[in-house]
């Protein structure tokens, strides 16, 4: 090899796609040079409509300059302070800033690296400041793929069918999907799903009430489907769960940082949970993550209970308060509700002439559309084939879409909160082209 092209990997062919283990299973084989905005750039030039974001980690656009901007100027100084070791200026203003931005608390934040991580500390809090073992989880949720937070998980069997024996004390209980109700599909406004009834049931079959630490929900079910819970629901579980003594985590890593409209979405409802769980969009695409929790709950984990060597990266801190200063200063939560009630009034537009087309729903920037086999049973039998066409029509016309769903037949759509109403439109129509050539 020339010494030239050593020093400059960009001149050499790239390794063959296999050496990536076939586990990480693929969305496309786009090789990508770089982003800009709502776009993946190839190596060859094309250009791609992401709206996957990472799945809803890009927040900002990839590589927002202010963002790529402060990485590169705290990566020339300093790029691990170990949080037991020392303390550094962007973890401590990230701290700072951290405990101001849902109201009532006081809060205090926790940082780590991944969603799942943080999930996990979550539910190490609130056995500790409880002495509850149990927790209690909802059917269709999705936490991660550790160990604990696969017990958690339900969104589909991928996720844990295959790695059981899993950590005990956790149960699942019914989770109001107004699309799949036994009773026919209705609006959530008008919800008469059973959950309370079948929570009530779960108290009175697996566990004492008393003995559960911690309900855990998404505000806006992710991988499960992208189902936005009925009005009533979250503040009914909030008053269910101060009843019994049982605290509240409200699983914000998809739906956090603007994603629905609000920078957390418990804000849609006016609840206010114990403990609130962050990933994702925090940091603009750098790992981090973390938990916002009651001053008061925190204090109950003493020194060394909990940790990590890489939580707060310095680096991925600078990021994060960078990303917060963008979210801030260029409005893109407003911009995430404007944009979002363009995309799902497009959605239910194509639902109306496409008769698989089964429910188009969402909140802000986090939107889905529901596939089923029309005629066939009740009319709500799932249909993954379908929608694995779509998305790949999609793809051919450089639209960036992912999948959800228990049953893999949701096409679930997450573009960057920068996002313009022009490429709302282009997303659309790419959408309906790729509907009509998938046979929808």
């Amino acid at each position: 090899m020339l010494e030239t092209e050593r020093r400059d990997p960009a001149s050499q062919a790239l390794p063959d796609h296999s050496v990536v283990p076939a586990v990480w299973s693929r969305i496309t084989n786009l090789d990508v040079d770089r982003g800009e905005g709502s776009w993946l750039i190839t190596r060859d030039g094309q250009r791609y409509l992401d709206y996957s974001s990472g799945i809803g980690v890009t927040n900002t656009g990839h590589a927002h300059p202010r963002v790529a901007a402060a990485v590169a100027a705290q990566a020339a100084r300093l790029l691990h302070g170990q949080q037991n070791i020392l303390y550094h200026e962007p973890g401590l203003r990230l701290y700072d800033r951290l405990r101001t931005l849902l109201p009532g608390g006081p809060w205090q934040a926790f940082l780590s690296n991944s969603g799942a991580e943080a999930v996990e500390a979550s539910v190490k809090l609130a056995r500790a400041a409880t002495g509850r073992p149990a927790i209690i989880a909802f059917r269709y949720g999705y936490h991660g793929r550790t160990a604990q937070t696969m017990a958690l998980t339900t969104a589909k069997d991928v996720y844990r069918a295959a790695f059981e024996p899993l950590p005990g004390s956790v149960y699942h209980t019914a989770y109001p999907y107004c699309y799949r109700a036994p009773g026919g599909p209705h609006s959530p406004d008008a919800c008469t799903c059973d959950w309370e009834a079948q929570l009530d049931l779960t108290f009175h079959q697996f566990i004492y009430p008393d003995r559960v630490a911690a309900v855990i929900i998404e505000p806006v079910l992710g991988e499960g489907g992208y189902i936005v819970p009925p009005p009533g629901f979250l503040p009914r579980l909030r008053e269910i769960t101060r009843q019994h003594g049982i605290l509240l985590i409200a699983d914000e890593v998809q739906t956090g940082f603007g994603r629905t409209g609000e920078l957390f979405a418990v804000k849609h409802w006016n609840v206010e949970p114990d403990i609130v769980v962050m990933a994702k969009g925090i940091a603009s695409g750098l790992p981090l993550s973390g938990i916002l929790a009651r001053a008061d709950l925190m204090a109950q984990w003493k020194p060394g209970t909990h940790g990590g060597t890489y939580g707060g990266n310095v680096v991925s801190c600078a990021a994060a308060n960078a990303t917060l200063d963008v979210i801030e200063d260029e409005g893109l939560v407003a911009n995430a509700r404007e944009r979002g009630l363009q995309f799902l009034a497009g959605l239910r537009a194509l639902a109306a002439r496409y008769p698989s087309v089964g429910d188009a729903r969402g909140l802000g920037l986090m939107v889905a559309l529901e596939f089923v086999r029309p005629g066939v049973g009740d009319g709500r039998v799932p249909d993954p084939d379908l929608t694995k066409r779509i998305q790949a029509e999609a793809l051919a016309r450089h639209l960036i879409v992912l999948t959800a769903g228990t049953y893999v037949n949701v096409i679930r759509i997450i573009p960057p909160l920068v996002t313009t109403a022009d490429e709302v439109a282009l997303a659309l129509s790419i959408l309906d082209e790729s509907l009509a050539a998938a046979g929808a």
